[in-house]
């Protein structure tokens, strides 16, 4: 039965409710806590038990973190970092372009400046050299370098990593890999075919964070010490958030203290980055993702690919300040061209048809550094697997996005193997792809081939979940604070979502180019602001302007707003149906 009987609301989505069993274990936990009933169907919907529910709310990371020798290869990667380090050699970074890749590097390079060795950054162009190591940059790399260091990229770099004659190659990754890897020191990598899978959800920055807490191990072990590695979590929850890992187990507890290390304001890049964004508040999981990700990534994708990376490791507040306006620049030359991908893609998609395994769209001269995200785009409003591909001089190059418990690297590698790509890798969720036009058709349509044997396009329009309903009145800010102490919410964790039963809309008005904001009422005393971002970009807008009167379902998620000097309670708006008058 749909919550609140809402089958198909104004957005055109049915909302589910938590299941029974949900319902059970929220209310005992809710009696056995004292905790707010909507605060332990949050956690109970997460998993968490009632004699759970105190240490997950204070989440330590000591507790969390596991033992970085558990995964392959760290030991004796670890031993031959810390051998050139001790020996004075000369070291080279190898970072993807992304945030993940960039905040890797920026990892290495402030820990060996800490100890007092510097470090070549190295961040190949995406159009020119593509994701990865290639043979000529490793050549050049090798001739100067004794250690090179790939972090996000690797894995299946076989050619340009046997290519690095004269050097030694880690390899510090966390995407698929096959039954063989490549010839070299170590590659440490929890997505291995021969690893367990427990560490499966770390993004790359959290495996580099893991050999550096070897490091210091090792160093201990020694009588030494090395730097401290707390302040570089900062670094880390940016890379999860942006790379959407599932804030699960460790990921958690690594977002969380990063959030409480970057609300320091104590790095550099991050500062500049924040300013130039004009967040005016504590970074959140949101801010990671949606504010300052984009940013660290629109050098990569339509600028200078090393930037983000240089920035985040970036000491010095005057350079760091002139790389987050370069940044921003590009961001806002990213968006513009996203938005013409974005409207032609969408056309191609629909003439192809929306209810089908794989929604895809291709075309001459669409940048490739804005394809995954109008990937992402389609994948939203679809809720459908996605590849958008990019061709010039007849070779495409694409990327995807994948909805839950749909695999798509792993078809994405099934494909390469059976000769359709000519590249291609990832993970469950994100993957890119190298194809040429003579194969676009067969290679797209075997992958939904794939795709639809896992159940991809199976359902319609993606429900709306609903934690609790809940009345205006009870939406404090001592309620908020609560729920945001039981995330970060993102990837694997979804935020809280909540209900208000047959309100009153008491003020409704337009702002903006396509925002609303309103003021809606329980009838017996309490009162909500909200806010709806991209109202006018479907009828929700002109539906709750136009109330006359009549009761709504609201959905949405409650948040703390402040505005000189003063907090409160607001709804951010995502959905609302017509409510009957009795």
């Amino acid at each position: 039965m749909a919550f609140l009987d809402v089958e198909y609301s104004l957005t055109g989505r049915t909302w589910e409710g938590p299941g029974p069993e949900v319902e059970r274990l929220g209310l005992a936990m809710a009696q056995q806590t004292g905790l707010p009933e909507p605060l332990c169907r949050v956690m109970a919907r997460l998993g968490v038990s009632a004699d759970g529910a105190e240490k997950y709310l204070r989440p330590q990371l000591r507790d969390l973190l596991p033992d970085p020798r558990s995964m392959r290869d760290m030991e004796v990667a670890t031993r031959r970092f810390l051998a050139a380090v001790k020996r004075r050699e000369k070291i080279a970074v190898f970072g993807d372009y992304d945030v993940d890749g960039g905040s890797s590097a920026a990892l290495l390079l402030v820990w060996l400046r800490a100890m007092g060795r510097e470090a070549t950054l190295y961040i190949p162009d995406r159009i020119d050299e593509g994701y990865g190591p290639n043979v000529p940059a490793m050549q050049a790399l090798a001739r100067d370098h004794d250690l090179i260091i790939c972090v996000d990229c690797g894995t299946l770099s076989f050619e340009p990593i046997a290519a690095a004659q004269g050097a030694d190659v880690i390899v510090l990754d966390h995407h698929m890999g096959l039954e063989t890897l490549p010839d070299c020191v170590a590659v440490v990598n929890p997505n291995r075919q021969d690893e367990s899978g427990d560490l499966a959800h770390l993004c790359a920055a959290g495996v580099v964070f893991l050999m550096l807490v070897e490091a210091g191990r090792q160093l201990r072990e020694e009588g030494a010490k090395g730097p401290d590695l707390m302040g570089l979590l900062d670094l880390v929850a940016l890379a999860t958030v942006a790379d959407v890992a599932p804030l699960i187990g460790v990921n958690r507890a690594l977002v969380r203290q990063g959030l409480a290390i970057m609300a320091r304001r104590e790095r550099p890049g991050l500062v500049a980055l924040c300013d130039v964004s004009r967040m005016d508040t504590a970074p959140t999981s949101y801010s990671l993702g949606f504010v300052l990700g984009p940013r660290v990534n629109a050098g990569g994708r339509v600028g200078q690919a090393d930037l983000g990376a240089r920035l985040l490791a970036c000491a010095d507040p005057h350079e760091a300040r002139a790389l987050a306006d370069r940044l921003d620049g590009y961001n806002t030359e990213r968006r513009e061209i996203e938005a013409a991908v974005r409207a032609a893609a969408m056309e191609q998609a629909e003439g192809r048809g929306l209810e089908l395994p794989l929604v895809w769209a291709a075309g001459d001269g669409w940048h490739p550094g804005v394809v995954g995200i109008v990937a992402s785009r389609l994948k939203e409003a679809t809720n459908r697997p996605s590849v958008v591909i990019g061709f010039a001089d007849g070779e495409g190059k694409g990327s995807g996005r994948s909805v839950n418990g749909v695999d798509l690297g792993a078809s994405i590698h099934k494909l390469t193997q059976e000769g359709l790509l000519l590249k291609g890798g990832g993970h469950k969720m994100a993957a890119g792809l190298t194809v040429s036009q003579e194969q676009l058709e067969p290679a797209m349509a075997r992958l939904s081939e794939l795709l639809e044997r896992q159940g991809a396009g199976a359902g319609g329009p993606r429900a709306l979940r609903i934690d609790s309903p809940i009345m205006p009145g009870a939406a404090t800010p001592e309620l908020i604070e609560q729920l945001e102490s039981a995330g970060p919410y993102g990837a694997g964790a979804p935020g809280p979502r909540f209900a208000l039963p047959s309100c009153k809309i008491t003020f409704a008005k337009r702002v903006g180019e396509s925002h609303l904001r309103l003021t809606v009422s329980d009838g017996m005393g309490g009162r909500l602001q909200g806010i709806c971002f991209g109202a006018y970009d479907t009828d929700l807008g002109t539906r709750l302007e136009n109330h006359n009167g009549a009761p709504f379902h609201l959905a949405g998620r409650l948040e703390l707003n402040h505005w000189q000097g003063r907090t409160s309670v607001q709804l951010r708006l995502e959905d609302a149906a017509p409510a009957s008058e009795g």
